[in-house]
C-alpha cells in the first residue's frame, strides 16, 4: 500500500509575526489587527524570516511595514499558529508564524503598506474573535490574560 502524503504531514514554511498590544488606563489592553491584502481578513503583521535579522527584529519590521508601529518587542515568542498562505499562483503553502509580543510604543502617520491595508484596534476578545485561525486566536486569548511582556 502506498502512502500519499497528506497536508498534514507538508513541512511548513516558517514565518514571524508580531501581536502589536497597548495598556489602556483601566489597565487592560487593547490589540492591534491589520487586514491581508488579498481576502481582506483580520492578521497580526508577520511575514518571512530575513536574512541578518533575529526572529522577533523581523517581526518588528513586519509590524512597521504593515501597520506603522513602532515599540518594544518581545524577544521569546507567545507561541505559533499554523495557516494556508495563498501563493500569487493561486497555489498555497501551510505556513508557522512564530508570534512575538510588541507592546506599541507610537502609531506613524505614513508607512510602507498604509494604502494597502486597514489597521484596528480590539479588545482581546474582539480581536480573537475577529481572527479566523483558531491558533491564532488561542494566542491571543492566553497572551493577554497574562503580561506579554512577561
Amino acid at each position: 500500500m502506498t502512502v500519499m502524503p497528506t497536508d498534514l504531514q507538508r513541512e511548513p514554511r516558517r514565518q514571524v509575526g508580531a501581536l502589536p498590544f497597548r495598556r489602556e488606563p483601566d489597565g487592560g489592553c487593547s490589540v492591534l489587527l491589520v487586514t491581508s491584502r488579498e481576502s481582506r481578513r483580520w492578521v497580526i503583521p508577520k511575514g518571512w524570516p530575513m536574512r541578518g535579522r533575529k526572529p522577533f527584529e523581523a517581526a518588528a519590521q513586519e509590524a512597521y511595514e504593515e501597520a506603522g508601529i513602532v515599540g518594544q518587542i518581545g524577544k521569546r515568542p507567545l507561541g505559533f499558529y499554523l495557516y494556508e498562505k495563498r501563493l500569487k499562483n493561486r497555489d498555497s503553502v501551510l505556513c508557522q508564524v512564530k508570534v512575538f509580543p510588541l507592546e506599541v510604543r507610537k502609531q506613524l502617520k505614513r508607512w510602507p503598506e498604509q494604502k494597502e491595508r486597514e489597521n484596528r484596534w480590539f479588545t482581546p476578545s474582539e480581536a480573537a474573535d475577529a481572527v479566523v485561525e483558531a491558533g491564532l486566536a488561542a494566542i491571543i486569548r492566553a497572551a493577554l490574560k497574562r503580561d506579554p511582556t512577561a
